[in-house]
């Protein structure tokens, strides 16, 4: 549904993104991930037909699009990471104007305010909306015309409790429905919970990409157990790295990094030598720890 194809963008010397080839399939969640600067606005601007490429295509729809085209933009709803309305208008004349351009049914607007947890100040002026309900109201404006795919720029920002709750049933209901998601993102609980798959830019350069499950495998391979003995048994840890490669001694503690799948067989070696167990910790690999490795390892040095 979303085709970046060798999709480059340039401002004058600067490149914010560079030879981008990636694909965002039918129904897929796809989280965008990279520090601020690495080019995910741009990408998704691009996709939103707002961005003309320097080099290269982005593509929507099947059969594919340019995403500026007019057939293109319709089968796509956007919201920026920073929505501005004006002032002096109500929320609902806001979702009423941006109803009536895509022309679609007066009974989107009551759903969408009820759904964007807005049904109670819809009819207050944007000017005394706090920044939460501001961003409420972009996501009520983003869901109006129910559009296959969905594209969103930092949409959790801003969002206070009820925001979440409302972005995360769009997500969840746009899923159900068949639509195709693409946003970018800086909260990690976010992109864990929701996203099927994760693509990570590093100074416009896609660095890494990963479905859930590839993800999942990758954090298990990051885990750490700890073990606090009384005492260190001889050959214990040779025993031990026959099973955990990486295993290693500090101070009274056996550490034994790698998946949750080993420790079961570490600790049955442990016990065999009847050393007391004072102590047991394990952690698991963290997403947020994972990306700024990655993060890091994507980085050019001047």
């Amino acid at each position: 549904m979303i085709r970046f194809r060798a999709f480059s963008k340039h401002y004058g010397p600067h490149r914010a993104v560079d030879d981008l080839t990636f694909t965002v399939g039918r129904g897929e969640i796809v989280a965008l991930l990279g520090p601020n600067g690495s080019g995910k606005t741009t990408s998704i601007k691009a996709a939103a037909g707002l961005i003309r490429p320097s080099s290269g295509e982005v593509l929507l729809g099947e059969p594919g699009r340019p995403a500026g085209d007019p057939t293109a933009r319709r089968i796509a709803s956007f919201m920026p990471q920073k929505v501005t309305f004006p002032d002096s208008l109500s929320g609902r004349e806001v979702v009423e104007f941006y109803r009536a351009l895509r022309a679609l049914d007066r009974a989107r607007v009551d759903a969408v305010l009820r759904f964007a947890s807005l049904n109670g100040a819809g009819d207050r002026l944007v000017g005394t909306y706090s920044g939460g309900m501001v961003q409420r109201l972009g996501l009520a404006v983003a869901m109006l015309p129910e559009a296959p795919i969905l594209l969103l720029d930092e949409p959790t920002a801003a969002l206070d409790p009820d925001g979440l709750c409302a972005f995360y049933s769009l997500l969840d209901e746009r899923k159900g429905a068949g639509a195709t998601v693409f946003f970018s993102s800086h909260q990690m609980g976010d992109v864990e919970r929701l996203a099927d798959r994760f693509a990570i830019l590093v100074e416009g350069r896609l660095v890494a990409a990963f479905t859930q499950r590839e993800l999942s495998a990758r954090l298990a391979d990051r885990g750490l157990m700890r073990v606090r003995l009384d005492r260190r048994p001889e050959g214990l840890l040779e025993r031990v790295r026959a099973v955990a490669p990486k295993a290693l001694w500090a101070v009274d503690e056996l550490i034994v990094p790698g998946p949750a799948s080993m420790r079961p067989a570490v600790l049955d070696l442990v016990r065999e030598t009847g050393v007391e167990i004072r102590g047991l910790t394990a952690d698991e690999g963290r997403l947020d720890a994972f990306y700024r490795e990655l993060v890091g390892q994507g980085m050019t040095t001047e």
